[in-house]
């Protein structure tokens, strides 16, 4: 079942592709086309217009960020091309040294800027785009290698947004992200409080599920206060060993139903926020 923060990046994506050729789109425009999308999806998320005005204000930034570095490149992509066609006219070497110096300079800047389209904005963790585009191939959306994948999901995480706020909630998300970095392996933001996490082809189930399951206990342990309370915070994990062609969706299911096991037991384990 996807929660809110999975349909508003649906949602997201949808009115992404929709306002592609427009030259110009105002904040009010992208709020319009994104609230009839949500419509068009029949679902009802909670507290809507400050969910999609904070969403939307996150998406905005990172549109308006990725434009004016686009622009900026651009440019200088322009300005070095007319040097150097200047400095190959003039067989001028020292302008030619300076143009490939900026060029090089320029390809760090766009290899910068295409990785974060890949990171998730708010926890820094890569996106399911990146899953999509470097795990798998396009055609079929099969593994193209071997590995081990986690599928990790928070639990009682609607408990904090509900008690604390999404302003907590979304600290938390930041937490278990870098918690979760801790393993040196990808990890993704796959839904709202669903993590990604895939082992390399080299990595053994067992070091995985250990890895996993230390991170976890750390995590437990730590009590996060806020003003005179304070709470703990705990996650399930469901973990599928997949093999090159493999379908993404029935390693998903497979992960899945592990990690519903596991939730289970977990929730005996930990019965609330105390």
């Amino acid at each position: 079942m996807k929660n809110d923060d999975t349909i508003l990046q649906i949602i997201s994506s949808e009115t992404k592709s929709s306002i592609g050729d427009m030259s110009i789109v105002t904040p009010n425009m992208y709020k319009t086309i994104f609230c009839n999308y949500a419509s068009s999806h029949n679902t009802k998320i909670k507290d809507e217009e400050e969910a999609i005005d904070t969403f939307l204000n996150r998406e905005l930034s990172l549109l308006a960020k990725l434009q004016s570095q686009t622009s900026k490149n651009a440019t200088m992509l322009s300005e070095n091309t007319t040097k150097a066609i200047s400095a190959i006219k003039d067989k001028n070497e020292s302008l030619l040294a300076e143009v490939l110096k900026e060029t090089e300079k320029l390809r760090l800047e766009i290899d910068k800027l295409k990785e974060s389209l890949y990171k998730d904005e708010l926890t820094n963790v890569y996106t399911r785009k990146w899953l999509n585009e470097h795990l798998l191939n396009k055609e079929s959306q099969n593994f193209n290698r071997s590995g081990i994948l986690a599928l990790i999901d928070l639990n009682y995480f609607k408990d904090i947004n509900d008690t604390y706020g999404h302003v907590v909630g979304d600290k938390v998300l930041i937490y278990i992200a870098n918690q979760l970095k801790k393993t040196r392996e990808s990890v993704i933001r796959y839904g709202g409080d669903e993590f990604i996490i895939i082992f390399s082809s080299s990595a053994h189930l067992e070091d995985a599920k250990t890895q996993l399951n230390d991170i976890r206990e750390d995590v437990s342990h730590k009590h996060l206060k806020i003003k005179d309370s304070s709470f703990s915070i705990s996650f399930s994990v469901g973990i599928s060993v997949f093999n090159e062609g493999d379908a993404l969706n029935e390693i998903i299911e497979l992960a899945d139903k592990n990690m519903y096991d596991d939730k289970i037991h977990m929730k005996k384990t930990v019965p609330n926020l105390s």
